[in-house]
């Protein structure tokens, strides 16, 4: 069955004729119609209009095949990777962070050849150094300008991933100590996971660049994770980072600010991803 032919059936099943579906969705039931024959693909957000209005999930209407074809993603140039380590290369330059500049390199070369997993939506690979950039770009506009922690939020998944120990990495002890306790030691069970986050919010610079990571996490989750994942990472959320979240409020004052747009969007992502796996 192909895409125009699911419009179809799930508008007879709702008993809608093309008229009434077209005024849902201020279009025109001549749109409809070429929608449903096949004439005419509808684009993203005429797709998502079509979801609400039919009220069936997008990936149950377009079908699993037609979805990992559809362009879904939605991209601006500043998200690539060139732009924001260039970006960071200027902030880092312009402000005498020198940790953060070597730690700009550094990173970049540790995680050559590293990918994030797949999307579900898309067979497009993304560079896994996109993702400690996109923190320190994150923590750099929230107004942290602290060398430490955004040469930190850079080298978080170093060690991790790529097999450094962290009393070796070429930087201060502050960031050592940072990213040696966003390491984690190996399999996890909830007693390690509760002492792995307690050792964290301890610490300032681990604590924030923590919460700036599980931000970033949380925002592409829904692309990567199959839906019992995104259950158990909301579960984890809520149980670890929220209490760490409010722990760097009380206790790390200078990062107040940081934290109430953190939580605001780490809120809104769990809140969004709730519905639409319920729905």
């Amino acid at each position: 069955m192909h895409f125009g032919e699911r419009i179809t059936e799930r508008r007879l099943e709702q008993g809608l004729t093309r008229e009434q579906l077209a005024d849902r969705m201020n279009l025109t039931p001549e749109e409809i119609k070429a929608f449903e024959t096949g004439k005419r693909k509808p684009d993203v957000f005429q797709m998502l209009a079509l979801s609400d209005a039919l009220r069936v999930r997008l990936r149950d209407l377009i079908g699993k095949k037609e979805l990992a074809r559809t362009p879904l993603s939605i991209k601006d140039q500043f998200f690539g990777d060139p732009n924001m380590f260039n970006k960071l290369k200027s902030f880092a330059d312009a402000e005498g962070l020198t940790q953060t500049r070597s730690a700009l390199f550094f990173a970049r070369e540790m995680h050559e050849g590293q990918y994030r997993s797949p999307s579900q939506y898309s067979q497009e690979k993304i560079p896994y150094i996109v993702h400690p950039l996109t923190m320190a770009c994150h923590a750099h506009a929230l107004g942290i300008r602290n060398d430490a922690v955004l040469a930190a939020a850079l080298l978080h998944d170093v060690c991790e991933d790529c097999g450094i120990d962290p009393p070796y990495l070429p930087f201060s002890s502050e960031v050592r100590e940072a990213v040696s306790l966003l390491t984690k030691p190996g399999p996890m069970t909830p007693e390690l996971t509760e002492i792995y986050y307690r050792n964290i919010s301890y610490n300032s610079t681990a604590a924030i660049v923590k919460a700036l990571d599980r931000c970033n996490n949380v925002s592409t989750m829904m692309l990567g994770f199959p839906k019992h994942r995104v259950l158990k990472y909301i579960d984890e959320t809520q149980r670890y980072v929220f209490p760490l979240l409010d722990f760097i409020k009380e206790h790390y004052l200078e990062y107040n600010d940081a934290v109430f747009v953190i939580k605001y969007q780490i809120t809104s992502i769990l809140q969004s991803a709730k519905a639409a796996i319920l729905w």
